[in-house]
């Protein structure tokens, strides 16, 4: 580090001391409490509150994270889309397990998931890439994505050939090797800052007979 970066270790903040999150202040289920938090989220103002962080990792278990956009939830799990011959869809079918973290800090909140990773069916994959802006749907047949390419300008003749290919196309398909990834959780732990860093952590776990638990965990 140079003399003018920041030293990381001296920076912190101290988090709201009244705020908090208690047993009775938890829905009775995660999807109503997520529910209830991702709205306040949108309700904030916060940027892309819908950005989440992908874990996965290889059949090894070398792990690999990224920021993706979250394109649905319900009682079943969060969907998001991308190319299943990219590394988080390589991964993802060679080791269908996934963390996802939201990370509302402006409102020092967020929520972090586990659990099973499955393939969307083809019809709702379908249907979410016909709502997706022309270029979003160009841009999914031009990218190779998370493949080396040598320059800026191959990707750029790529979409412009893509662009060229279905000029004549009214509602553009799918590509094949494209479709969405739903994370069923097994565990949905809500986290609210407190002050002197003994935030409040709170997991809805499934057991192995299906039922869920609510654990307090220590911070």
């Amino acid at each position: 580090m140079t003399g003018d970066t920041p030293v990381p270790a001296a920076m912190r903040n101290e988090y709201a001391a009244d705020l908090g999150l208690s047993e009775t202040d938890l829905a009775a289920d995660w999807y109503t409490q997520f529910d209830r938090w991702f709205a306040d989220a949108v309700a904030a103002g916060l940027l892309e509150p819908n950005a989440m962080v992908v874990g996965t990792a290889d059949a090894a278990g070398r792990p690999s994270g990224r920021t993706v956009l979250l394109k649905g939830y319900d009682p079943e799990g969060f969907v998001f889309y991308t190319n299943h011959e990219s590394r988080k869809g390589a991964e993802a079918a060679a080791n269908p397990w996934a963390s996802l973290v939201f990370p509302w800090f402006p409102m020092q909140r967020q929520v972090v998931v586990g659990g099973r990773v499955e393939r969307v069916d083809r019809a709702e994959t379908e249907a979410y890439f016909a709502s997706r802006p022309r270029g979003s749907q160009l841009g999914a047949w031009a990218s190779a994505q998370s493949r080396v390419i040598p320059d800026r300008a191959t990707l750029d003749a790529a979409y412009e050939a893509v662009a060229a290919r279905f000029a004549d196309v009214g509602q553009i398909p799918a590509p094949p090797h494209w479709g969405g990834l739903r994370v069923r959780p097994e565990t949905v732990e809500f986290w609210q800052g407190r002050s002197s860093r003994l935030h409040d952590r709170l997991r809805f776990r499934r057991t192995d007979g299906g039922d869920w638990v609510v654990e307090r965990l220590a911070p």
